[in-house]
């Protein structure tokens, strides 16, 4: 996401983790309306308010800044990934047809992973 703005990077975070400006609001104790002027470049939030950002769409300061290039490229790469993948219709294991339920689940767990592999990465 580096080469995006925070109002973009705000956006694109908050749309993956499938909140509403509303639901963002409320969890970081702000209006709806300050959450869509953050994400048009029109306000910045408060280093509180940052940091809350961080914590509610899962991310570090780094990342909602723009300064870390590999978690936003990892990041990049299995949503196109896991997007290719929901948008399959005829998924097989074994010769037999996966459920919705079976690719819900298979994405879920390439999401665990990823966000497993990010925590190992901020640990070093």
């Amino acid at each position: 996401m580096k080469g995006r703005t925070l109002g973009e990077r705000i956006r694109i975070l908050r749309k993956k983790k499938g909140f509403s400006q509303a639901n963002v609001a409320s969890k970081i104790g702000v209006s709806a309306s300050a959450v869509g002027m953050y994400e048009q470049n029109r306000r910045t939030p408060d280093n509180e308010t940052l940091l809350k950002l961080c914590e509610v769409l899962g991310v570090t300061a780094d990342c909602i800044l723009g300064n870390d290039e590999s978690t936003s490229y990892i990041s990049e790469v299995l949503d196109e990934f896991t997007r290719k993948l929901a948008e399959q219709d005829a998924l097989m294991f074994d010769g037999q047809p996966l459920s919705s339920d079976e690719k819900r689940q298979i994405l879920e767990a390439i999401n665990a992973v990823a966000r497993c592999a990010e925590r190992l990465e901020y640990e070093e």
